[in-house]
């Protein structure tokens, strides 16, 4: 058996960036891994997961499982989970792993390491290190071989994998009795915000904005220099508690912890609670007009300025550059 157990995450058919990231970090460090895949209609995914050097994709197929559902997936991975045995379950910090692994891991008196920035391994140990006090610190933690232990990896922490055509890893279908009644509740439909910038948690670049946008038709400043750049949309709790933008742009320890390798604060004054969440990127850069802002204690580069001058300047000369 596999000493690592990836639980892969899908969007649209496909492998989801943060599950590449789990794979290449696993094929780092030379152990054995597999990889899970739970849902409905898995053949072409289970096939082209195959590509990614694995020793075995290990697929639970099921129309019970055509939607995400907390309790449905759980069951089917704690099954295979207490089948395989692995020393540690791997999967992405995303929405689906947060939601997921804490629940599985609950059930087999597990040991959980989450948002993880480094996973390496020493002989028979495994270690890995993770933000703690809102990412004031960071904290090294050599995992007990006597424990099942469940890592979250933070998304953009790590390479992504590429799949090799030559390789294929061994497909095996595991049967898992879904009970309907563990299904406390039923996906009816399923809606997605339709987004013209990259998804936030995987995008390579971030433009954020703050309060100091003052308004939401201002924060099309920010969409606009999001857009030039390839760049996902960000936001601070206080512009969606404002109602400007919607709750899934939000970034922040009650939001979506991101770790781009270039984060643009815009009018954000940076508090600890939006650090939590960006503090990690590669390289940020803070537009703020005071220049006592704390989001300037942790910017590589930082712009005293009006954001409202700046950003259409900023803006301008990236799109001449691309030119």
């Amino acid at each position: 058996m596999a000493e690592i157990l990836i639980i892969g995450e899908s969007r649209d058919g496909k492998l989801v960036k943060s599950t590449k990231e789990c794979i290449n970090r696993a094929k780092d460090l030379g152990k054995g891994y597999s990889i899970l895949l739970l849902g409905s209609g898995l053949s072409t995914l289970a096939e082209e997961t195959s590509h990614f050097g694995a020793e075995r994709v290990l697929c639970v197929d099921s129309p019970l499982l055509g939607a995400y559902s907390c309790e449905g997936f759980a069951h089917a991975a704690s099954t295979v989970i207490s089948q395989e045995k692995p020393k540690v379950v791997l999967a992405g910090a995303t929405s689906f792993g947060k939601d997921l692994v804490p629940r599985v891991a609950a059930g087999l008196n597990g040991c959980v390491y989450t948002e993880c920035t480094s996973f390496d391994s020493e002989g028979d140990s495994f270690r890995v290190t993770r933000p703690v006090y809102a990412g004031k610190l960071y904290a090294t933690y050599t995992l007990d071989p006597g424990v099942l232990n469940f890592i979250t990896l933070r998304p953009n922490a790590f390479i992504p994998a590429h799949p090799d055509p030559s390789k294929r890893s061994e497909i095996l279908n595991i049967p898992v009795d879904i009970p309907m009644n563990l299904l406390r509740c039923k996906a009816i439909e399923v809606r997605r915000e339709k987004k013209e910038t990259p998804e936030l948690t995987e995008a390579e670049v971030v433009v954020s904005g703050g309060r100091g946008m003052k308004g939401p038709e201002h924060l099309a400043l920010v969409m606009n220099l999001a857009k030039t750049l390839n760049a996902a949309v960000g936001a601070s709790r206080a512009v969606v508690d404002a109602g400007w933008i919607s709750q899934s742009y939000q970034v922040g320890q009650t939001g979506k912890v991101v770790s781009p390798k270039l984060y643009i604060a815009c009018g954000i004054s940076g508090a600890i609670q939006h650090l939590a969440g960006m503090r990690t990127s590669r390289v940020i850069v803070a537009i703020n007009k005071d220049p006592a802002a704390p989001i300037f204690k942790v910017a590589d580069y930082g712009i005293v300025g009006d954001v409202f001058q700046i950003l259409p300047i900023l803006t301008e000369k990236i799109k001449k550059l691309k030119e």
